[in-house]
């Protein structure tokens, strides 16, 4: 109602010259979850908290550095040794997190869901499952992940048939994701049904195993078919430089002795002669046997029974083999943990077997790859953060260099890749190839949906997001704003300005505006005389979103001679 003019003087009135505009929705912020070091600001607790940071120093400031990861060393018939993962340290989040910083990664949500020493038998399902929850009231993340549901496989042995000879019983190992699957289920759901303005980045449990492991099969059949849309799945784990050599020692061992070896120096003296080389055939063949004997139960067994190996063999001499046998029983010093006081100590002898011990040096280099084998999920997240902020949501993530990646942990050629991108039910699997002279790539750009024509592709789901989100947050602007054509006439004005803006960006495919999209809204059109006396306003907008072109067929034809 205009104002009373009743008392003289002078009266100010605005006019606004210039109608509301939509603002484009950020759409590159994932949020991570898992388990962190600490999850404190200040004095706040962070636990299950969202928390917003930029950049790793962020990461390190408020949720803390990586876990000391500890692993087991086992006798094995076939290879002499294996590592196994003691699962009550196994923690990656933080090295996901450098993964995804080194691969274009900015802005992103931490939610910390406990701290490595609130887990005692490692990560728990229904910990990371819980972590979706304080989400449902943080509208700016546009994706999800949580590479730590990889570790939610049990894993069990025993003894059955060989297949290849009835006769014998080998080892059968049994594993067993349905813990993954049913979190990356609630991962759709949450994405799909609570949210709709988000998406769900996924890793195949078991990525580590090539295709004859039924891996991907079991994923199919694991996640169901609900939302399916609103997620994107790669394969395989990736072999990356995260972990550095320096981050390792022995100190990663949980058995660094076992048996004691601290008398059996005097034996190499023993059967050595002037020449340092064992003396006659019955002192050799009695040593073998001794080695032979030599049960790998600890890291200073397995490196003294190699020890004795290459002596026998003549590999290195008597003289050295004593002086590396010397550093071995040093090992025992630091058989339940480094003290301060001896760090240095301890830096000095892990530097020195490396020196002179082969098999110290094979044992670190596994321990370090075992550590950097990672899922692709927070490389792919920091790709769709890297293309979003550099070309656009309407962009594939595909074909883009993975940073940080030696190589995929399976090699997959073309024609692996054809069941995984087009297979019967539509749940394509987007694979991660290394291609020569081009290093590592992404080689797909599918959601789970992939027999859908409408939402097939990821560029495309997360491109209508973008729009819905930022149309809706301007719309909110006219709630409760008089349901008459002058309402309509601007609201129309305000979307098909934006989507003017969104299509000369290069996310809507047409000649012209008009080509591009259709914005609709008005009594007799979008709405009936009943919807205005409920208070309802339809707007109608038809948008003709770029697809990729996933395949490119040139054909080639001979011509006649014509000069």
């Amino acid at each position: 109602m205009a104002r009373v003019l009743a008392t003289p003087g002078v009266y100010i009135d605005e006019k606004s010259a210039f109608p509301n505009s939509a603002v484009p929705v950020p759409t590159a912020v994932p949020v991570f979850i898992g388990y962190t070091e600490k999850a404190i600001m200040g004095k706040k607790s962070l636990l299950k908290v969202p928390t917003k940071i930029s950049s790793y120093g962020e990461f390190l400031e408020f949720f803390g550095g990586p876990p000391k990861v500890k692993y087991t060393i086992e006798a094995d018939a076939a290879v002499g040794y294996k590592l196994t993962a003691d699962k009550s340290t196994q923690f990656i989040l933080h090295s996901c997190m450098k993964l995804f910083f080194s691969n274009g990664g900015s802005d992103c949500y931490i939610v910390s869901v406990g701290k490595y020493t609130d887990a005692p038998t490692g990560v728990v399902g229904a910990d990371l499952t819980s972590g979706i929850e304080p989400l449902l009231k943080e509208p700016e993340p546009t994706m999800v992940v949580i590479p730590e549901a990889i570790l939610l496989v049990e894993e069990s042995t025993a003894k059955g048939p060989d297949p290849n000879d009835n006769t014998k019983q080998i080892d059968i190992v049994t594993r067993d994701a349905q813990g993954a699957f049913d979190l990356q289920v609630a991962m759709l759901a949450h994405c799909g049904l609570d949210m709709r303005n988000r998406v769900a980045i996924l890793d195949v449990p078991l990525g580590n195993l090539d295709l004859r492991e039924d891996v991907v099969k079991n994923f199919r059949v694991g996640i169901g078919q609900n939302f399916l849309q609103w997620g994107g799945a790669y394969y395989p784990f990736l072999e990356t430089t995260i972990v550095a050599a320096e981050e390792l020692d022995f100190s990663n061992i949980v058995n660094i002795t076992g048996d004691d070896i601290t008398a059996d120096a005097p034996d190499f003296a023993d059967k050595l002669d002037d020449k340092q080389k064992l003396i006659a055939a019955a002192n050799k063949a009695a040593f073998e046997t001794d080695t032979t004997a030599i049960e790998v139960s600890s890291l200073a067994t397995l490196l003294y029974k190699n020890l004795r190996e290459e002596l026998s063999e003549s590999l290195i001499s008597g003289k050295r083999a004593v002086e590396i046998h010397e550093q071995i029983v040093k090992l025992d010093t630091f058989k339940t943990g480094i003290p301060d006081a001896k760090a240095d100590e301890a830096t000095q002898l892990h530097q020195t077997l490396l020196a002179v011990s082969p098999t110290y040096k094979e044992l670190m280099k596994n321990l370090r790859s075992s550590m950097n084998l990672l899922p692709p999920s927070p490389a792919m997240a920091g790709i769709y953060s890297m293309v979003d902020n550099t070309v656009g949501v309407h962009q594939s993530p595909a074909n883009i260099s993975v940073g940080s990646v030696i190589k995929p942990a399976v090699d997959l050629t073309a024609k692996d890749q054809e069941d995984l991108n087009l297979p019967l039910n539509g749940k394509a699997i987007n694979a991660i190839r290394t291609f020569p002279g081009k290093g590592v790539l992404v080689w797909g750009a599918r959601t789970l949906d992939g027999n859908s024509q409408d939402w097939r592709y990821i560029s495309v789901r997360r491109t209508v997001i973008f729009i819905e989100q930022s149309i809706k947050f301007a719309a909110e602007a006219y709630v409760f704003e008089p349901n008459v054509s002058s309402t309509w006439s601007n609201i129309r004005a305000l979307i098909s300005n934006f989507l003017t803006n969104v299509w000369k960006s290069g996310a809507l495919a047409g000649a012209t505006p008009d080509d591009a999209f259709s914005v609709d809204v008005g009594l007799g059109t979008t709405m009936t005389p009943i919807d205005i006396l409920d208070g309802i306003m339809r707007i109608s907008v038809r948008i003709a979103v770029t697809r990729p072109a996933e395949f490119i067929v040139i054909t080639f034809q001979q011509k006649m001679q014509t000069s």
